[in-house]
């Protein structure tokens, strides 16, 4: 990753995810609660601020809306007539850890809530507890009605479409794997493994142009993880020191992204940054025109890539 490029540096606040328009703008939603977007001419604009430290993935839909996951607040849609929120609670319960969204061809908002039982800020207890707090959601913009897709996930976090839109896939963060969701055909509602023993635990997943899918990982660290699951004092320990996020997960300090085949049985490319050198804990991986876009949560710029690096 020594070729990265710094859009926006010093103006984002750990740009989480993505997402680029039909024209060409690049949306980012920052833990400062701004969502900002950057023109085609190189400027940036501070279009909405949000009363909110959790501002997680983000999609644009066929409309032009901005669709953003607020980790508490649930879906905002986003657009020149200011921020409306979209769904806030399911089964009389305000979300915690409402993590990424896309759209599908139907209007249809398919998204991720990480956890049930933690929040942004306790994210890291997550793992700790090694229980399927996640679930997929999607939400029907004409009804205004929210169901559950699948439950029992592993962090529930990246959601990306298929090309022809006949299956989804929802990234299982602790679980080092991804899961397919069918959508049409004979094996409609089925779900199997998509990918799993990935290099690296999954976050945000999205779709390239050529079918295959970029997918951000975290360098979290198997024998640390192992340790810490080997016995119970040792996670009720590791749970009230303020670095164990850091000392569990070894995301601070590296990064990596893998371009996945579309039916997902190889992993055909990849880079990585294994000091953090350059960028560290990224987060989402966006293929446009020629370019890497790269989020991360420990920088204060947006990474772009040539894919021509090497």
């Amino acid at each position: 990753m020594q070729e990265v490029i710094r859009l926006g540096e010093g103006l984002l606040d750990k740009p989480e995810d993505i997402a680029i328009d039909k024209d060409g703008i690049l949306y980012t939603a920052t833990r400062d609660g701004w969502i900002r977007r950057l023109h085609k001419n190189g400027t940036w604009e501070s279009w909405w601020h949000v009363e909110s430290e959790g501002l997680l993935g983000l999609t644009v839909t066929q409309a032009g809306d901005v669709i953003v996951c607020d980790a508490e607040n649930g879906l905002l849609k986003v657009n020149e007539d200011g921020v409306e929120v979209l769904v806030s609670h399911f089964n009389g319960s305000k979300f915690r850890l409402a993590d990424d969204v896309i759209e599908s061809s139907d209007g249809t908002l398919y998204f991720s809530d990480a956890s049930t039982k933690f929040s942004l800020n306790e994210w890291h207890l997550d793992v700790l507890e090694a229980r399927p707090h996640g679930r997929l959601l999607k939400y029907n913009p004409r009804s205004k009605e929210t169901s559950v897709v699948l439950d029992k996930l592993a962090f529930a976090n990246g959601v990306a479409l298929s090309a022809d839109q006949d299956f989804l896939v929802v990234c299982e963060t602790w679980k080092f794997r991804c899961l397919k969701y069918w959508l049409k055909g004979d094996t409609k509602g089925e779900t199997e493994v998509f990918i799993d023993n990935l290099p690296g635990t999954p976050d945000n997943i999205n779709l390239a142009p050529d079918g295959s899918f970029w997918i951000a990982m975290l360098q979290l660290s198997h024998p640390r993880l192992k340790f810490v699951h080997g016995a119970r004092i040792v996670k009720r320990i590791v749970a009230t020191l303020t670095v164990s996020r850091l000392w569990i997960f070894g995301a601070h300090k590296k990064a990596m992204v893998v371009n996945v085949a579309s039916n997902g049985k190889q992993i055909k490319r990849s880079f990585d940054d294994p000091t953090g050198q350059v960028m560290a804990f990224v987060t989402s991986v966006l293929e446009f025109e020629g370019h890497l876009y790269l989020g991360s949560l420990q920088t204060n710029f947006i990474g772009k890539l040539p894919l021509n690096s090497t």
